[in-house]
């Protein structure tokens, strides 16, 4: 193994946390739910309940997110990239690492892409990575690529 990489989304919120904030928003809803309700608009009442519910619809996907990994593997016969997705399903690319070429593609006002190219064939890594992170993969990929095609041999008996 020449170089590894594991590449996860960062998820800053743990399983108690997104139960504190669930509760933040049901305490809100139940808010909204009796001043509505004191005024006698009861649609809104519905509409509280279908927002608590999204809510907790887009958190669940949020942290069902975080299962999600990409992984380089870098061998002397090729490049591997192991994507897993939130679902648990993987899928495998292999590049030939002789010819590949690292690439950052810089796009005005985003994040910028990180790219692997060889034999006309380009595959995006590490598309939920920031931008520091992106340029870090993007150099310690490149040194191990240099590091393989140009070995360095100790010869003891050129030594003087």
């Amino acid at each position: 193994m020449l170089f590894e990489a594991l590449m996860v989304p960062h998820r800053s919120l743990s399983r108690r946390g997104l139960w504190l904030v669930l509760a933040a928003i049901g305490a809100v809803c139940a808010a909204n739910l009796v001043v509505f309700s004191l005024l006698r608009a009861w649609p809104v009442c519905g509409f509280a309940g279908a927002e608590l519910l999204l809510a907790a619809m887009l958190l669940r996907l949020n942290a069902l997110g975080a299962r999600a990994s990409e992984m380089l593997l870098l061998t002397p016969r090729a490049l591997r990239v192991i994507r897993t997705d939130r679902k648990g399903r993987r899928e495998e690319r292999s590049l030939p690492p002789a010819w590949l070429n690292v690439e950052v593609q810089e796009r005005p006002g985003r994040v910028p892409a990180l790219w692997l190219g060889a034999s006309g064939v380009r595959e995006e890594v590490g598309r939920f990575l920031g931008e520091t992170e992106k340029r870090d993969l993007a150099r310690a990929l490149s040194e191990a690529l240099y590091r393989w095609r140009n070995p360095v041999f100790d010869n003891p008996q050129l030594a003087e």
